[in-house]
């Protein structure tokens, strides 16, 4: 697997983050997909995994600030990036998460591109449900609870269907092992935090 290199530490790069986003309920989300690709990229590249990393605790670095022109997203932070130094790699791979909506952006490639698409809205999804518990936890979460919460479409409403759905395929996984290994991901740093904001 070829060497990738952010160009910034991730020291830096949660700089970055804090910079342009204030809400505690962002930082942690994009500190969960952080961690989460971390957890895969153990798996698939582990000699990439502090980039894997960075990718995910940038990928909505521009939301906050720009959510009201979700064409551009992520556009805005390739501004941001190249200017406190990040690499065109890191720029691309964040890039591709939203080329869905904007069809001049990077479609993903790299397994780390698919697994960010896939699992990024996903995360989310989780997040909100296990917000619901009594426990607050994702420990005793699982694929049935998932499930149903995806199927109802008023549930976090905000939370593409469509893209968890595509990235699923664009992985060549079913939707229930799509689901069963971002759990088990979310899981594997869970007990340094096991509740979740409510958005």
């Amino acid at each position: 697997m070829a060497s990738l290199s952010a160009c910034m530490t991730r020291d830096a790069a949660f700089d970055l983050l804090k910079e342009h986003n204030k809400d505690p309920f962002h930082i942690e989300h994009a500190e969960t997909v952080e961690q989460t690709m971390r957890y895969f990229a153990r798996e698939y590249d582990p000699e990439n995994e502090e980039f894997w990393g960075i990718v995910g605790l940038l990928h909505d670095l521009d939301w906050e600030e720009h959510d009201d022109d979700p064409m551009n997203h992520t556009v805005y932070a390739a501004k941001d990036i190249e200017a406190a130094g990040g690499s065109a790699e890191l720029i691309r791979a964040i890039q591709t998460h939203t080329s869905d909506y904007n069809t001049d952006l990077p479609k993903p490639e790299l397994q780390m591109e698919k697994i960010l698409f896939a699992t990024e809205e996903l995360t989310g999804l989780i997040g909100a449900a296990v917000v619901m518990r009594p426990s607050k936890s994702v420990m005793d979460f699982n694929v049935k609870s998932l499930k149903k919460k995806f199927k109802d479409k008023r549930f976090a409403a905000g939370v593409s269907r469509d893209v968890i759905r595509s990235g699923a395929e664009m992985l060549g996984w079913e939707l229930d092992e799509l689901f069963a290994r971002t759990i088990e991901a979310m899981q594997s740093f869970a007990p340094d935090r096991d509740t979740f904001q409510a958005e």
